[in-house]
C-alpha cells in the first residue's frame, strides 16, 4: 500500500510508550508527526529520536504531537526513552499491521543481502487527517528541524 500527499491518514490505536494507547484519531485537534524508524537504540534512530525531542517544545508550540512508530515492544521503548531522556511519544506496531498501512514495510539491502524492514519516513498529518507532507528514505541529518519548519508553513498558509 502507498500512502500519497492528500489521502486520509489510515487511523491506528496501538499500545506506546509509558503504558499509554495511541490513536491518531485522539489527538485530532492537532496535527500528527507520525515517523517511522527501524529500531530502538540504533545509532540513526537515536539520533533522530533525540532530534525530535530537542525540538519537542517548538512542535507543541506548532501544534504538532510527534509520534515514532517502529516494531519493537512498549517495553523496549519504554527503557530507550529512559536511557535518552525522550520527550516524544513512541508507539509499537509489533504486528507490523501499521507499517504496512503505510508502505513503509519495504525490501531493503545491505551488503548484498535482501531483507524486509521499516523504511525511514515521516508522514505530518494535520487535524483532520489528511496527509500534508511525507518523506521517504529520510537522512536523520537536520530531520528533524525540517519537518517543524514544514508543519510551520503548512499551517500558516
Amino acid at each position: 500500500m502507498t500512502i500519497n500527499i492528500g489521502d486520509k491518514a489510515p487511523n491506528f490505536s496501538l499500545p506506546g510508550s509509558g503504558g499509554e494507547t495511541y490513536s491518531l484519531a485522539a489527538d485530532s485537534a492537532a496535527w500528527t508527526v507520525l515517523y517511522f524508524y527501524p529500531k530502538d537504540d540504533t545509532p540513526g534512530c537515536t539520533t533522530e529520536a533525540k532530534d525530535f525531542t530537542a525540538l519537542a517544545e517548538k512542535f507543541t508550540a506548532a501544534n504538532c504531537t510527534v509520534i515514532g512508530v517502529s516494531k519493537d515492544t512498549v517495553a523496549k521503548h519504554d527503557k530507550f526513552i529512559a536511557k535518552h531522556q525522550l520527550g516524544i511519544k513512541l508507539v509499537s506496531d509489533e504486528t507490523g499491521e501499521l507499517t504496512e498501512k503505510y508502505g513503509v514495510w519495504v525490501e531493503k539491502n545491505l551488503y548484498g543481502r535482501k531483507y524486509m524492514g521499516i523504511e525511514r519516513a515521516t508522514f505530518l498529518i494535520d487535524a483532520n487527517s489528511i496527509v500534508q507532507k511525507i518523506w521517504r528514505k529520510v537522512r536523520v541529518k537536520d530531520h528533524a528541524s525540517l519537518v517543524l519548519e514544514a508543519a510551520t508553513a503548512l499551517q500558516a498558509s
